[in-house]
């Protein structure tokens, strides 16, 4: 399962937007503007493919020195249980330290916060509204 930072625009890219319409948008009726994915140029790209099929991706955005925030984490239905969210993740923070990373932090769904916790991450924060579901923050130090 080839993992890669993919290029903002590119037909990986396109790929990358309709999984997050699909597994986190579509769900709660919400849809992306242009201004939300123009934003993205700035981020970290990371895709997890099968061939030339995604199968995941993540966001990194620059929070400040030495933090990024983990984004838009998303898992194709029908692979979600199979280590592939894991294995990106540990992508994930490999190429953050790479960058000088020290600290990954996440505004994490409730429902996926187990996931994460197994993973080493901890909340940091009380649940709160995002996206209209619950929330809470998480964090790991990556050093």
């Amino acid at each position: 399962m080839p993992l890669k930072i993919i290029d903002h625009g590119s037909p990986e890219y396109r790929q990358m937007v309709d999984l997050r319409m699909e597994i986190l948008r579509k769900p709660l009726g919400l849809n992306f503007s242009p201004e939300d994915l123009e934003k993205e140029k700035e981020d970290i790209l990371i895709g997890a493919f099968d061939e030339d099929r995604i199968l995941a991706c993540c966001l990194l955005t620059r929070e400040g020195d030495g933090l990024c925030r983990l984004r838009q984490m998303a898992v194709v239905n029908n692979q979600q249980g199979k280590g592939i969210g894991a294995t990106l993740m540990n992508f994930a923070e490999i190429v953050a330290r790479d960058k000088g990373y020290n600290i990954m932090c996440m505004h994490a769904r409730k429902s996926a916060a187990g996931f994460y916790e197994k993973l080493g991450y901890l909340i940091t924060s009380d649940e709160f509204q995002e996206v209209t579901i619950p929330h809470v923050v998480m964090q790991k130090n990556l050093a």
